[in-house]
């Protein structure tokens, strides 16, 4: 049975989150409706920044024709894959460099010259090589996302507490029990907030892969509208890019909340 004052407490709580989303949704209202209006009276140039009611009106239209759910699942699709084979490579040789110093010493530079390198520019190079399809969108994707997981999950690994691994090593732990029973446990946190910056960096990459390659997907649309000068279609394309990527970011969190309950 809980306190009045604990009782209390959570009243508080759960009225300052109704608050925090109402002045969100009174934020995005508020945007819609004044661009709306500056559209409608030509304060600022529609055919430029268009509107929310062309926005919508374009959007349904590709619903009818049957066009949006391709080009938002060809995106998702690719978005999932790379993220997923991102992880994966990311972990793995994330491990691979905490298991040995020497390694990371060595490709150190490199990563470093790698994760500032803008990778568009290597595009063309990426479309040569795989050629004009899934497989360059997927390797532009994992070019962005991997190096970033990797150095956001090594630094969680060596920031982890140097006592509790000197007091394994005192028993005469090995290497994998350490790192099964201190290192991982301990970098989890750091490994969540990997998988969060891991999907918006993936679908970034997928974006910029469908910009060069893509003959559907939303970065297609976006690239479509632009060069047949049709600017609700590429607002649109933007829309219906941040609604996405939202949701995905939703479910990684939701994901997030699931582990830490069964933590």
């Amino acid at each position: 049975m809980y306190s009045p004052e604990h009782i209390n407490y959570l009243k508080k709580k759960r009225r300052r989150k109704i608050l925090i989303f109402f002045f969100q949704i009174l934020i995005l209202l508020s945007i819609i409706i004044v661009w709306e209006l500056l559209a409608k009276y030509e304060i600022i140039n529609p055919f430029i920044s268009s509107s929310p009611s062309r926005i919508l009106s374009t959007i349904i239209n590709l619903y009818k024709t049957h066009n949006i759910f391709n080009h938002i699942w060809t995106t998702i699709y690719e978005t999932i894959i790379s993220f997923g084979l991102g992880t994966i490579i990311g972990l793995l040789i994330a491990t691979i460099l905490w298991w040995n110093n020497f390694i990371y010493k060595v490709i150190d530079p490199y990563l470093t010259i790698i994760n500032s390198l803008p990778k568009v520019a290597i595009g063309p190079i990426i479309i040569i090589y795989f050629g004009a399809n899934i497989k360059s969108i997927i390797i532009m994707a994992l070019l962005i996302s991997v190096i970033v997981t990797i150095i956001t999950v090594y630094n969680g690994f060596i920031e982890t507490d140097h006592n509790k691994i000197n007091l394994l090593k005192s028993f005469k732990a090995t290497k994998y029990q350490i790192f099964k029973m201190v290192i991982l446990p301990s970098s989890y946190p750091t490994i969540i907030s990997s998988l969060k910056i891991n999907i918006s960096m993936t679908l970034i990459g997928v974006i910029m892969g469908e910009f060069l390659v893509s003959k559907k997907g939303i970065g297609y649309l976006i690239t479509y509208g632009s060069q047949v000068f049709n600017l609700n279609l590429v607002m649109s394309g933007i829309i219906i890019l941040m609604i996405v990527s939202y949701l995905m970011y939703l479910i990684v969190s939701l994901l997030e909340k699931i582990l830490i309950k069964k933590d």
